[in-house]
């Protein structure tokens, strides 16, 4: 008999599986990958990024956006930077506080592994499991290496995102079979795709990258946009993908914090042979310049009205599109929605109807920006189910 089965051995159960072991509690861990933590290697470039100086609850969507709180207070950034370097492992700050390690990601997933160790934890891969239900003093896990009994079971099996890694949506089957609640999973952090009348002009940008302000309604995000054979991609359009919906629209700015038409004007002052795509290609890449403009009769600049470049500027700083759909699970590095938060205890992650049931990490609704969040939440959230293992 154990006193916890952790289902999922990634980032977030196996730093539960730590927490509690640490604790005195006797720890399982199942996975049918044949590796842990795949997730984290690939992460990152393969240098993972593991957290986020600055994360904090303005950096997660969740039904509920009080949630994530306590867990985040609980167990922060800097808890975790400990803990890295308490492992010598050396790491750097890219932009917007996120922090990747120097040298691989797999020196993330060694720690976590050692860590479980030296709480004792059993750890059991390539292990699929075919069941869980209620037993005489707990839960019954069925596997096709046997059957296991625990005083608990933490479900930390992620979502459907990235299948190729052998992602699925069985934490959100056993929070149902449990009688929870699921909010509808759908696709996020993920590039954005254009019916054909839209992505056959943008072909001759695939490739092209700019840095850009993407709104979705009051939201926006300043960062790298970089044009695709599909649609668009870069994290400002993968930070704006987790807000956006069919149907909707979405407003860019090509070059924030300038002022296109003044810029426009100032060519046609200093220049006014040019044509108004080479007075735009000193403001944005040739090719962008060319496809903002591909409209617009080429007569020299000096010919244009102020009404006629105000045309042009606006196409710069606020070109609204409105995106077919998006990739889908496939390339999408989150999962939004999942468990209810409703139906879980927040300084727990226990299930409120389910005692000794718990839910961690990717599968319940709290998904992070881009950036390091989800790992942060991971992290957070894995802590304080492992507390709360040890003193139930």
């Amino acid at each position: 008999m154990y006193d916890a089965i952790i289902i999922g051995a990634g980032a977030a159960g196996m730093m539960c599986g730590a927490v509690a072991g640490a604790r005195g509690q006797r720890v399982l861990i199942l996975d049918h990958a044949k590796s842990a933590g795949e997730k984290i290697r690939i992460s990152g470039g393969g240098r993972c990024n593991f957290t986020n100086i600055h994360s904090g609850p303005s950096n997660f969507l969740s039904n509920n956006k009080h949630f994530c709180k306590s867990a985040l207070a609980g167990y922060t950034p800097r808890d975790f930077v400990s803990l890295v370097d308490s492992y010598g492992i050396a790491w750097h700050e890219k932009t917007l506080g996120q922090l990747f390690c120097d040298d691989s990601a797999k020196q993330i997933i060694t720690m976590l592994l050692d860590e479980c160790a030296r709480g004792g934890n059993e750890l059991r891969l390539k292990t699929a499991i075919s069941g869980v239900a209620r037993g005489s003093d707990g839960f019954v896990v069925t596997t096709d290496a046997g059957r296991f009994e625990s005083r608990a079971v933490v479900v930390a099996c992620g979502g459907p995102s990235i299948p190729k890694m052998g992602a699925t949506g069985y934490g959100y089957r056993l929070a149902e079979q449990f009688g929870l609640n699921v909010i509808e999973p759908r696709a996020g952090l993920v590039p954005l795709t254009f019916t054909d009348a839209l992505k056959e002009p943008l072909q001759t940008l695939s490739g092209v990258s700019v840095n850009a302000a993407v709104r979705h309604g009051k939201t926006v995000f300043e960062e790298a946009l970089l044009f695709t054979h599909r649609g668009l991609s870069g994290p400002a359009i993968l930070q704006i993908s987790s807000y956006w919906k069919p149907g909707d629209s979405i407003r860019l700015d090509l070059a924030p914090g300038l002022d296109p038409l003044a810029a426009l004007k100032q060519a046609r002052s200093e220049a006014p042979k040019q044509s108004p795509a080479s007075a735009l290609a000193r403001v944005l890449p040739q090719k962008v310049a060319a496809f903002l403009t591909d409209g617009v009769p080429q007569q020299r600049i000096a010919d244009m009205s102020d009404k006629a470049l105000g045309a042009i500027a606006a196409a710069v700083s606020d070109w609204t599109v409105k995106p077919a759909g998006n990739e889908g699970f496939r390339t999408a590095e989150v999962a939004l929605g999942g468990v209810d938060t409703n139906d879980l205890n927040s300084k727990s992650m226990e299930a409120k109807a389910v005692p000794g049931l718990y839910f961690i990490g990717e599968v319940v609704d709290v998904t992070g920006h881009l950036g390091g969040h989800n790992f942060q939440w991971a992290w957070a959230s894995g802590t304080a189910c492992g507390k709360a293992l040890a003193s139930a």
